[in-house]
């Protein structure tokens, strides 16, 4: 099956339906699909090797996305924010590329590579009027293609099979099972995982889908309340600017908004306890997957977020701060540095399989031959099922031969009335190799701790090898727009002083 059969459904079952929401401007199903089947021709017709967005959200994502599928083109989103080098280089390894959005940029960084150059209006005015591609879509090859966050080395190129991504819709969605005035607020980029997601599973479900182009907290909250959204999607800093507005005194009234998922980045537990009390009606839903995973592979749903947030067990309070438990559709393992299996309670890394999994790359495939893949994300699982993440199997602090999770030490600091914010990473020691460094958000009005504070704190908690060499006070911690913490930039901090 081709990824294009999800908008021809939505289109065959109600044309005229409202599926998409942006800048003030509406679209049908049978709109979105005529733009995608007009742009699909545009691109057979180019003979280029990829369709490439670097823009922000709009419909012409969505047009993109679909058209690309229909053509049997990939679709690569590219990150706009990207550095002009960084991003010159993803550019010379799509090329020949239909490029839509910022154009100049283009030409400026990349002149040579032979590519078609469309701003986003000329593309969907070309794709409105274009005939429709004539012929039956493919129904194999890769649909999308996501540039890795290359934060150790260069992107990897991660290809999503339409297999793959139809598996997670078809296994997690009930065609149209959306009521008509239902709408999704989509405020993720284009070039993420949950971007590429939340259009998909929006349509299949044949929600309206509500486009912000660029999250800012007022605007959201307006959108929000003038077009009735239902559902969102959000990522943690996210939804700590809309509390902070919130609780500010910008309070519109959203009695549409009935769900709330979050993920891509940890969650502190005292903001989403905050989130549960300004919206005790809505339900929330972490949301924990990878882009190699076609997005999410195991949630925390709407029962386990109020019975945790009521519970007075500390174990059962405890999974407030999980993803949740593993999709039917796919199975998770923890296992050790030989790749055993772990039993509940005990770190390691993640491993997933599941038909929804790619874990494949241009360069290569990170399968196992059972199919498995790993994440290089490191958790455990407790007695129940439920999956707790310690940060990246990569980001593991080994100090005289002794892996030390950095998971553990922030969940200790994070305990101080007084820290709202922490981060352990490896420094660099002459006795040990490595050694813990610290870096540490105060509260206000809190006074800052004193470092022998904090280390005894550590030392009282855990064991002495987990105690600081070095600690730092920020006024911020450095995480990226998906709310995810930068670690290599507070390595930096400690290099540099």
């Amino acid at each position: 099956m081709n990824l294009s059969l999800i908008l021809q459904m939505a289109a065959e079952a109600e044309p005229g339906r409202i599926g998409l929401v942006c800048d003030g401007r509406r679209w049908s199903y049978g709109a979105l699909l005529r733009a995608a089947q007009g742009a699909a021709s545009r691109f057979s017709a180019s003979g280029v090797g990829y369709v490439a967005l670097l823009d922000e959200s709009s419909e012409a994502a969505a047009i993109a996305l679909f058209g690309a599928a229909l053509a049997g083109v990939p679709y690569v989103p590219l990150n706009y924010r990207l550095a002009d080098a960084d991003l010159a280089a993803l550019l010379k390894r799509v090329a020949p590329a239909w490029v839509i959005g910022d154009v100049e940029r283009v030409r400026r960084l990349d002149p040579d590579s032979g590519h078609q150059l469309w701003s986003r209006g000329d593309f969907v005015a070309v794709a409105e009027q274009a005939a429709p591609i004539a012929g039956e879509p493919p129904e194999a090859g890769v649909a999308v293609q996501i540039f890795t966050s290359g934060t150790t080395a260069a992107p990897k190129a991660a290809l999503l099979r339409h297999a793959n991504l139809l598996s997670y819709i078809l296994g997690t969605v009930d065609f149209g099972s959306a009521p008509e005035d239902d709408g999704a607020l989509v405020c993720v980029p284009p070039y993420h995982i949950a971007g590429i997601a939340a259009l998909l599973s929006s349509i299949y479900a044949m929600r309206r889908i509500l486009l912000l182009p660029a999250f800012e907290p007022d605007a959201w909250l307006q959108l929000a309340a003038g077009e009735k959204a239902s559902n969102a999607f959000v990522v943690p800093t996210m939804l700590g600017r809309i509390i902070q507005r919130l609780d500010a005194g910008n309070r519109p009234e959203l009695p549409a908004l009935k769900a709330i998922a979050y993920g891509g980045g940890k969650m502190p537990t005292e903001l989403i306890e905050r989130a549960l009390t300004l919206f005790p009606q809505t339900d929330f839903t972490n949301a924990y997957g990878l882009t190699e995973t076609s997005s999410t592979i195991a949630l925390l749903g709407p029962e386990d977020h109020r019975s945790a947030h009521q519970a007075s067990d500390p174990q059962a309070r405890a999974r407030l701060g999980s993803v949740g438990r593993p999709l039917p559709t796919v199975e998770i393992e923890i296992r050790d540095e030989d790749g055993r299996p772990l039993p509940a309670g005990e770190r390691g890394e993640i491993y997933v399989r599941g038909e929804q999994v790619s874990g494949e790359y241009r360069e290569r495939s990170a399968l196992d031959a059972q199919g498995w893949f790993p994440t290089r994300d490191a958790g455990w699982l407790d007695a129940e099922g439920y999956l707790f993440l310690a940060g990246r199997a990569d980001d593991v602090i080994v100090r005289g031969g002794e892996n030390i999770s950095p998971g553990e030490i922030e969940e200790v600091l994070l305990s101080h009335p007084a820290i709202a914010d922490a981060a352990a990473v490896a420094v660099p020691s002459l006795e040990w190799g490595e050694a813990v460094g610290i870096a540490v958000v105060v509260r206000p009005p809190h006074e800052v701790p004193s470092e022998e504070e904090l280390k005894k704190l550590i030392r009282d908690r855990l064991r002495s090898s987990r105690v600081p060499d070095r600690v730092a006070v920020l006024e911020a911690l450095p995480y990226n727009e998906m709310g995810k913490l930068l670690r290599r930039e507070v390595r930096k901090l400690f290099q540099a002083s």
